[in-house]
This record gives C-alpha cells, sequence and structure tokens, in this order.
C-alpha cells in the first residue's frame, strides 16, 4: 500500500514519478500513489486545478465540484478507503503536462510546506474531519452556480484547498483558518447567487 503524503512537495514528488513512469497518469493512478486512506490531497488537488488558469475552462470547475463532493461524503460517512467511480478514475493527463504542473507549483509546494505543519494536530481528526467534510460540501454545492461568473467560484474552491492542506500537514491552526474562511466564501457566494 502506497504511504500516504505529509506534504505538498510530497503529492507532486509522487505525481513526477507516475509521470517518469507512465505516458499519461490517471486519477486512479493518483489515488493509489497517494494512498487511498488520506483525505487531504483529493480536496487539495481538484480545488487547486480550478483556481489554477485551467479552471477557466467552461464546465471544468462544476466537475471538480462534483470529484470534491464525491469523496467529501466519503470523508463524512468515515470511509477507511477512497473510491472512485471507473468513469472518474479513467480520467487521465500526459505526463508531460503533469511534468509542467508540478514545476510550476514547486515553488508554492516549498512554502506551504515551510508554513503549515503539525500545529495542534487534534483539531485535524476525528469529529473536525466530518466538519471539514460538510463544510467542503457547502462550499462545492456554491461551485455551479457561481461559475457563469468570472472567476467567482474561486473564493470557496480556495477554502477547499486550505482544508486539503490542513488535513494533509495535520495542522489545525489552518484548519480554524480554513473553516472562517468557508464562512466568508459561502456567504459571498450566496450574496452572488441571489444577486443574480
Amino acid at each position: 500500500m502506497a504511504e500516504d503524503p505529509r506534504s505538498v512537495s510530497d503529492i507532486l514528488d509522487k505525481l513526477e514519478r507516475l509521470a517518469d513512469q507512465q505516458s499519461r497518469v490517471s486519477l486512479e493512478d493518483a489515488v493509489a500513489a497517494f494512498g487511498n486512506r488520506s483525505y487531504g490531497p483529493f480536496l487539495l488537488v481538484p480545488a487547486l486545478i480550478e483556481i489554477s488558469p485551467i479552471g477557466g475552462i467552461p464546465g471544468l470547475p462544476t466537475v471538480l465540484a462534483a470529484i470534491i463532493i464525491l469523496f467529501a461524503v466519503q470523508m463524512l460517512i468515515g470511509r477507511q478507503h477512497l473510491w472512485l467511480p471507473h468513469v472518474i478514475g479513467k480520467r487521465a493527463a500526459a505526463a508531460r503536462t503533469v511534468h509542467r504542473a508540478t514545476a510550476k507549483l514547486r515553488g508554492v509546494a516549498s512554502m506551504a510546506d515551510q508554513w503549515f505543519h503539525g500545529r495542534l494536530p487534534a483539531l485535524t481528526q476525528g469529529p473536525f474531519v466530518r466538519l471539514a467534510a460538510l463544510a467542503t460540501i457547502a462550499l462545492a454545492l456554491t461551485v455551479p452556480p457561481l461559475e457563469l461568473l468570472p472567476f467567482a467560484s474561486t473564493a470557496p474552491m480556495a477554502a477547499i484547498a486550505a482544508f486539503g492542506l490542513a488535513l494533509l500537514v495535520r495542522d489545525g491552526a489552518l484548519m480554524i483558518a480554513a473553516i472562517l474562511l468557508a464562512g466568508v466564501a459561502v456567504a459571498v457566494g450566496i450574496g452572488l447567487i441571489s444577486s443574480r
């Protein structure tokens, strides 16, 4: 069984190894490489993709939100091993695309790994994981209507990325910040949706 990643750099290292070994990297490959007992990467990676320029592709934010909800529901019910439908798991990116993406994220990964690590780890376990799952589902549900407004879905995805990072590096202080950011993002999202 794959060892669970403990930092953003670990995630990038695993993705690069996959891209070195094969011509295309599927979501199933990533689940196997990350170790399917760790929730953090499965919230963080899709959220980062949506925040990147790639997230501007019409329809992609909604697809990523659906994938995030799939993972968050499994977090909420306490599944020990994450499950992916075959049709989603087979989605793949070319190895050279994975290499380019990981190279661009190295600087951000290095900063995140230095700033966020192991503070108040008790806040990243047990009921706090379920609280993060509930907040993530609420955030992801705001994405489809927000997608109609340019870059409006970035706020909820940033909060989801914060939850993913907090769980990945076991940082309870970041978990508190993510909860506060989630509240603001949901309120802003509802405000934007209702004003249309």
